[in-house]
């Protein structure tokens, strides 16, 4: 039985796979987005400095 890590290699080679990672690479680009994400590390590293 192929392990998980197996699993999602083979899953993110596959066509399907690799229109999602696309999809993934063109919302990353959007500012939007990425200043969405650094608030979200932000607010993690705030969180995980306060414990």
């Amino acid at each position: 039985m192929a392990t998980l890590a197996q699993r999602v290699r083979t899953f993110f080679q596959s066509p399907q796979g690799q229109r999602l990672v696309d999809q993934g690479r063109r919302q990353l680009a959007k500012p939007e987005n990425q200043r969405r994400l650094r608030g979200l590390f932000d607010r993690l590293q705030k969180r995980s400095r306060g414990r």
